[in-house]
């Protein structure tokens, strides 16, 4: 064993829970920025420069492809991996670094606003690499969180994210404003670098190498658990995904990429052809939206997950959703105005994020350890499917009765996740089933019951 990962002072995140959380909020920041990139600067770019809805459209929807595409990722994790650095940190660098690669290409090809193929060639091969960490990171923090992180974990998580877009939008939207495209690139492309160099630092587990050249073994935890064949990786899988509870929960998260894909869409449009606004103005906006939302997300977000439960939180959040989409639809004569039309920004990207932590947790309660990184990218892949499909039928609404009619489109997937959340039983916290089983009372989950509970905190 490495000696040297004995030693207090080096990082490892299994000693520290501060470290863990710190980590994964650190690791979403960068991949938070071809995000702001991609789904906001540029789209804002393209509006303000005469590009249609079905432009951005496409733009969009081939840029958050990857992310629908994703679940193959999570199957190779799971299965190929080098155990003496973690089951995570090579796939991590790998990932960051192509990233940063393809960042660099897009600069030197130099796109103009109305390539829409080309534009929309480089967000998704950018994003496909973001995909990589994504997935990585998550299966990263279902593997290392203990249930009493994980909703302060995933506030910080997409805080970080939020954050990470937040400065990529802005920044990308006045670089290329005042220095073009390919400065933006660039600069986004040396933030990640540096921010990515951070993962050279630490282990996942004490024994671990830091390199693949440093000393160091693979540790008998993740041999144990480790599948070195595709038919139990696939059958374990499939086995927890097809469970009801977890059929039943796919519906909800493609609805809440369903959501996002439209807003993401319809926002710079409204900005542009409605209020008048510039790319820097938009993206300036998104940004300082996405830097609210990312705050909220890592102090209330997780602090209500704590406090209610996952499920109370997530229906609190989709009837939020409902009702702006209702007053965006009702009072298109306000849209020309700049402080609703900002008002709206920063509630549907706020509502957004406070949502994706919200259900999280449900979700790392639904994985089964040993296909963590496969099952749980599954569950964000439907979700990032519905981003794809929400960015798709932006265009499909403009022409059935102007852009009014992208919110009565993305309500009903609001509506029908709402409705699964009301009436479905998911997955509670264990020492929920802990009390039950002591009470002798009938378990609402097909969760196993821990050894042993905690005391209820009254939050599910």
């Amino acid at each position: 064993m490495d000696e040297s990962a004995r030693k207090p002072g080096l990082l490892v995140l299994e000693r520290s829970r501060a470290l863990r959380l710190f980590t994964l909020f650190i690791l979403y920041v960068g991949q938070g920025m071809p995000i702001g990139l991609f789904w906001f600067a540029v789209p804002a770019w393209m509006a303000v420069n005469g590009a249609s809805a079905a432009e951005i459209g496409t733009v969009a929807a081939w840029t958050a492809l990857p992310w629908s595409l994703k679940l193959v990722n999570g199957f190779f994790m799971d299965r190929y991996t080098f155990l003496p650095m973690g089951r995570r940190r090579l796939w991590i660098i790998t990932a960051q670094m192509t990233m940063v690669a393809g960042l660099v290409t897009a600069a030197l090809i130099n796109p103009g606003p109305g390539d829409v193929v080309i534009i929309a060639a480089i967000g998704f091969a950018v994003n496909l690499a973001t995909t990589f960490q994504d997935v990585a990171v998550d299966g990263l923090a279902v593997d290392i969180m203990s249930e009493e992180e994980r909703a302060r974990g995933s506030g910080m998580m997409f805080g970080g994210q939020s954050i990470g877009i937040s400065g990529a939008t802005a920044m990308a939207g006045f670089v290329i404003e005042d220095f073009g495209a390919p400065a933006a690139f660039g600069v986004v492309a040396a933030l990640m670098f540096a921010l990515g160099s951070y993962v050279a630092l630490f282990r996942e587990r004490e024994g671990e190498r830091l390199m693949p050249w440093s000393a160091g073994e693979a540790l008998a935890r993740n041999k144990a658990i480790q599948l070195e064949a595709w038919w139990p990786l696939l059958r374990t899988t499939f086995g927890s995904l097809m469970r009801p509870v977890s059929l039943l929960f796919v519906p909800v998260m493609f609805m809440q990429g369903f959501f996002y894909g439209g807003m993401v869409g319809v926002t710079p449009l409204i900005g542009a052809n409605a209020a008048g606004l510039d790319t820097g103005a938009i993206s300036s906006l998104n940004a300082t939206a996405s830097l609210v939302a990312g705050l909220l997300a890592m102090t209330l977000g997780g602090w209500l997950g704590d406090r209610y439960g996952a499920k109370r939180i997530v229906i609190l959040w989709l009837a939020a959703q409902l009702l702006l989409g209702a007053a965006m639809f009702a009072g298109q004569s306000l849209w020309s105005d700049h402080a609703a039309f900002a008002g709206f920004v920063f509630v549907w990207i706020a509502l957004d994020l406070l949502l994706t932590v919200a259900y999280l947790p449900i979700a790392m309660r639904l994985c089964a350890p040993s296909v963590a990184a496969t099952q749980f990218t599954i569950y964000m892949a439907l979700s990032n499917l519905g981003i794809s499909a929400g960015a798709y039928v932006l265009g499909k609404a403009d022409a059935m009765g102007g852009l009014a009619m992208v919110f009565p489109v993305i309500g009903a997937g609001t509506l029908l996740g709402l409705i699964l959340m009301l009436t479905v039983k998911f997955p509670r916290r264990p020492e929920y089933y802990a009390k039950q089983a002591a009470a002798a009372m009938v378990f609402d989950s097909s969760a196993p019951v821990p050894a042993g509970g905690a005391g209820d905190r009254g939050a599910v």
